[in-house]
């Protein structure tokens, strides 16, 4: 069974987003980690780039698979974690915190509307 934080909002591709204030912070979900096994290179977002819903935000690269991270929100890349060029395997091992991908600042709330509860993504996962 896969971690899910209460506090959060999800995708259907497993992204999760928290927000703080006018900061979508967005990383994978403990279930995506999980089944790309161990990652090996995060290939993140540019700060500054522009980002509509849907847009490419970053790949994940694992020894099995290389998947792409989708932006769930509208924005100007605010942050992005340099963390993980030398340590990609925070993903694997704290996806909700050391392991967050990047932060996106806002151009619509309206955004966040489209994203699931904590309890709609486990019933995703069919938990």
């Amino acid at each position: 069974m896969s971690v899910v934080q209460p506090d959060l909002k999800y995708t259907k591709n497993h992204e999760w987003v928290k927000i703080e204030g006018n900061l979508a912070r967005i990383g994978i979900t403990d279930h995506a980690q999980a089944e790309l096994t161990e990652i090996v290179f995060v290939e993140l977002p540019s700060t500054g780039k522009d980002v509509s819903k849907g847009d490419v935000l970053g790949n994940v690269e694992s020894v099995k698979t290389v998947s792409e991270v989708f932006s769930p929100v509208s924005g100007t890349v605010n942050e992005k974690n340099d963390k993980l060029v030398d340590s990609p395997e925070l993903l694997n091992k704290d996806p909700y915190g050391e392991g967050w991908i990047a932060a996106v600042e806002l151009r619509n709330q309206d955004d966040l509307s489209d994203l699931m509860s904590a309890d709609d993504y486990r019933k995703l996962l069919g938990e």
